[in-house]
């Protein structure tokens, strides 16, 4: 049965008004007029994106009409399920874009200025270059310009970075509240020791005044849940062949989303079977070679046919807002939305979990701790990680091949993971058999 829409008319809506008492009507489709006590009717755009539902305030009524809110609505629908382009995202680009426009006529001390020369100066010419820069990018220009950008360095006070704040949170984004917190500390004693600002206004706030505090994710799937992985993935409508062989090998090599989705295709050596990390690209600062499966390969190979002409391994699928010649790392988090719901039952996870998964997996086939770390790209902590430079590629690749095998079975299904799993404590139960004879003979 088809859903309802323009449920509401201007009639029913000035009846509404006229009784003076709060109410929220849907239109249909996820338009809703809402009007609290004491204040204006307003049109609200209600939708998710990656797997979380979001508001979006598209204006009063009155100052837009209802015809106008369901042309908005009914373009932010589109672009949601065309092009996965979140409204919200594209709204505060448009604004930070004229907050610009708006620093560049007037030539002032605005935040909006101070915040280009701190990533002039701090970020984009650093060596080694920051972690994520394009995270902090964003933050930059979604958070800390759209909400400050116009105001005067020496204008900004305490209830300005907490109204900043409150934004951030109220979408949902706590860890990105930390982040913008953290950032325009840094950016406010910039300020200072040039003598832009006599105060940093964010430095009495704390992370409890912000999105609180982060409890690490521990959330890695089981065998018997990357069974059900692999099987809604084959049931999801629409999900794309490129997006079911990356969720593959982001399982297959451990690494982390953006260095997967900004991948290019000569960085692989499929006859050597490796994959050149480069330096730029990794997360550590450290060119890495990173052992390629068998299946791992496969999966590659196919991604390259699939890319062509392009020389990006996951080439943009479509025109997207930030003009990416490769996939934005959003993309799988739509579809990886799309996927939990063919699984019923099975506790949230996230992309990056698939990563923490794999670790968690290395660990039960009885790799040793340290190839594991290598095989995540995490450096060996302490003295020993200081006088030990080996790479240990080919443990890594055994390592790999091994949990390439775990992959393929649960792929295969319930019942031949079952069956390679008991192989595999067969195994280590005749090692340890074998060892404890060698044991006594000695």
């Amino acid at each position: 049965m088809a859903r309802l829409k323009n449920k509401l008319t201007d009639q029913g809506i000035k009846k509404l008004i006229s009784r003076g008492e709060p109410f929220e009507k849907s239109d249909g489709d996820g338009l809703w007029l809402r009007m609290r006590e004491a204040a204006d009717p307003v049109f609200r755009f209600r939708y998710r994106f990656a797997g979380k539902a979001r508001v979006m305030v598209l204006g009063k009524y009155g100052d837009v009409s209802l015809a106008d809110a369901r042309s908005t609505a009914s373009g932010h629908r589109g672009r949601l399920s065309k092009d996965h382009i979140d409204p919200a995202d594209e709204r505060r680009e448009r604004e930070a874009k004229a907050v610009k426009a708006d620093e560049a006529k007037s030539g002032a001390n605005t935040v909006g200025a101070l915040l280009d020369e701190y990533w002039t100066k701090r970020i984009a010419n650093r060596k080694p270059p920051l972690k994520h820069p394009e995270r902090i990018k964003a933050i930059f220009d979604k958070d800390i310009r759209a909400n400050l950008g116009r105001l005067p360095v020496a204008g900004v006070k305490l209830p300005h970075i907490e109204g900043m704040l409150k934004t951030v949170v109220d979408r949902g984004a706590r860890t990105t509240a930390n982040d913008v917190l953290r950032w325009t500390r840094k950016i406010f004693d910039y300020a200072i020791a040039r003598e832009r600002a006599t105060f940093n206004p964010a430095a009495t706030l704390t992370q409890d005044d912000a999105g609180g505090k982060e409890a690490p994710r521990k959330r890695a799937l089981s065998r018997t849940e990357l069974v059900k992985f692999f099987a809604a993935m084959r049931k999801t409508p629409g999900l794309s062949v490129e997006n079911v062989h990356t969720f593959k090998l982001l399982l297959l090599l451990a690494v982390r989303k953006t260095e997967l989705t900004a991948a290019r295709i000569g960085e692989f050596d499929f006859k050597a079977g490796e994959w050149n990390l480069p330096e730029e690209r990794s997360k550590t600062h450290a060119a890495i070679d990173i052992p390629l499966s068998k299946p791992a390969v496969a999966s590659l190979r196919e991604l390259v046919r699939l890319a062509e002409p392009s020389k990006y391994l996951l080439p943009a699928r479509k025109m997207q807002k930030l003009e990416l010649p490769h996939i934005h790392e959003n993309t799988l988090n739509v579809a990886l939305s799309k996927i939990r719901k063919q699984m019923p039952g099975v506790p949230h996870f996230h992309v990056h979990d698939l990563r923490r998964t794999a670790r968690t997996h290395l660990a039960a086939l009885k790799v040793s701790r340290h190839i594991a770390e290598r095989c995540l790209n995490h450096a060996i902590p302490g003295v020993e990680g200081t006088y030990d430079a080996h790479e240990y590629f080919e443990e890594r690749r055994d390592a790999l091949a091994q949990w390439a095998e775990l992959v393929e079975a649960c792929e295969a299904g319930e019942e031949a993971m079952t069956k390679w799993w008991a192989a595999f404590e067969k195994r280590g139960v005749a090692k340890s058999t074998k060892r404890a004879g060698k044991s006594r003979d000695a």
